[in-house]
């Protein structure tokens, strides 16, 4: 009984030791296995974007979190992606032109960071396949974050927390561009923008004033003068409730574009001036607008989509022959329609989204 006994014990410890020692082998634990739920309501629909090789957890999220707002990324020591992409604007700058390091300029307006779970194509033109791809180009532009990459895993690998983290989230202490980039994006999928006002009217509860219920339908419908429907086809571009399509567009700000867009990208003609058409939500806090930052509020934009499009080759069709009056030649909004539309717009701000904590600087509740 003794012998047996012994031999049990030596069993169970056999067993112990083993697992153990797979645990160290693989440089996983409970921490790097640790999913991370993305809640988002039904009518935002499930074709998200998410790579097999970097799924989201909540380990990998903090790290992101981190790095999204760590300046040792930037050659100059002070510029972070939060630094053109601050949640108080919804993940804007304020800015026509963000300022890289040395103040260098961007080449385009900052986008917005919401909601990017759904987006397959990044920045104005598209250039970026997936949010990781994303990710990398301004952290290796030498203009934006000073191409500091090499130098900036060194800097991090020096320090006591990040090893720590990098361990947690990916399995072993090792810090790599490919690291960085895949928990920055795991990060940037949580931005989730889901509780405006609109969001609230969608779940019914909220009830729209008779001007934002009057915004919303100009908004939504297209002009038909001879069923005397009028309308703004803004859902032409805007009309899901995430308030934009996967689609790039010339929306008549100049006959001959100073910026080609997505020509740039595929040397195609009836690509010049179209870019990518962004989200509305948060809109109220995302000036200035348009990739160059050219109209300061959304007066501006309604009098541009309304009086002051430009015709050209690749217009987009969406923006031709749409008039409210029979034989107009222009949208012919009224300034009272224009007004119901900013304030239907303006119901898409989402108080929760800007103010959430587990999207601000973790570093602040460090000090």
């Amino acid at each position: 009984m003794q012998i047996g006994s012994h031999y049990k014990k030596l069993t169970l410890l056999s067993i112990l030791v083993i697992a153990i020692t797979l645990i160290a082998f693989t440089g996983k634990n409970s921490l790097y296995t640790d999913p991370y739920k993305l809640e988002y309501p039904d009518y935002f629909g499930n074709r998200i974007s998410i790579p097999e090789n970097n799924p989201t957890t909540k380990q990998g999220v903090y790290l992101g979190r981190m790095l999204f707002y760590e300046t040792k990324l930037s050659s100059s020591k002070t510029i972070s992606c939060a630094s053109c992409h601050q949640q108080k604007l919804a993940f804007t700058d304020g800015k026509t032109f963000s300022s890289g390091i040395n103040d260098m300029p961007t080449k385009r307006n900052s986008m917005s960071l919401a909601n990017l779970l759904w987006v397959r194509n990044f920045f104005w033109d598209g250039r970026a396949k997936g949010l990781e791809a994303q990710a990398l180009i301004p952290l290796n532009d030498p203009h934006e974050m000073g191409a500091y990459m090499e130098k900036a895993i060194i800097d991090l690998q020096k320090t006591k927390v990040y090893p720590v983290l990098f361990r947690d989230a990916f399995g072993t202490p090792e810090i790599t561009a490919d690291r960085i980039t895949k928990a920055i994006s795991q990060f940037e999928r949580t931005l989730i923008s889901a509780n405006s006002n609109y969001d609230k009217y969608l779940r019914g509860e909220y009830n729209p004033t008779e001007q934002e219920s009057n915004g919303m339908e100009l908004f939504m419908n297209s002009a038909e003068p001879s069923k005397n429907i009028r309308g703004a086809s803004c859902a032409q571009c805007h009309g899901t409730p995430k308030m934009y399509m996967e689609l790039f567009h010339n929306n008549g700000l100049d006959s001959i574009p100073k910026d080609k867009g997505r020509e740039e990208l595929t040397g195609m003609p009836n690509d010049r001036g179209r870019f990518r058409v962004v989200t509305l939500r948060n809109i109220a806090l995302t000036a200035p607008y348009m990739h160059d930052g050219r109209f300061k509020n959304l007066e501006e934009v309604m009098d541009h989509y309304n009086e002051h499009i430009k015709p050209s080759k690749s217009l987009s069709v969406v923006l031709q022959n749409r008039p409210n009056e029979m034989g107009g030649k222009s949208l012919g909004l009224t300034a009272k329609e224009k007004a119901n539309i900013i304030s239907f717009m303006k119901m898409l701000t989402d108080s929760t989204f800007i103010n959430n904590p587990a999207f601000s600087n973790p570093h602040l509740s460090q000090k």
